[in-house]
């Protein structure tokens, strides 16, 4: 993974929580709030995922167990 790579994916991961909650709050308009948390649930679970791979990468990478090339 290079250092560009790991930028875009920390965008993606910054995207899809601004994505969820826009979903969620744009359905709560129009639909019951267990619905809304439901279209947005998905969003916010990758998010979290990629936040999650993300941050073992750094540590990973801080504690020279799996570099990120440069």
């Amino acid at each position: 993974m290079t250092p560009d790579r790991f930028v875009r994916l920390s965008g993606l991961a910054f995207g899809l929580i601004l994505a969820g909650f826009v979903v969620l709050g744009f359905s709560r308009i129009v639909l019951p709030y267990r619905t809304a948390r439901l279209l947005a649930g998905p969003l916010f679970a990758a998010a979290a995922l990629l936040v999650a791979y993300l941050f073992v990468r750094s540590v990973a990478e801080k504690l020279g167990l799996w570099r990120i090339e440069k």
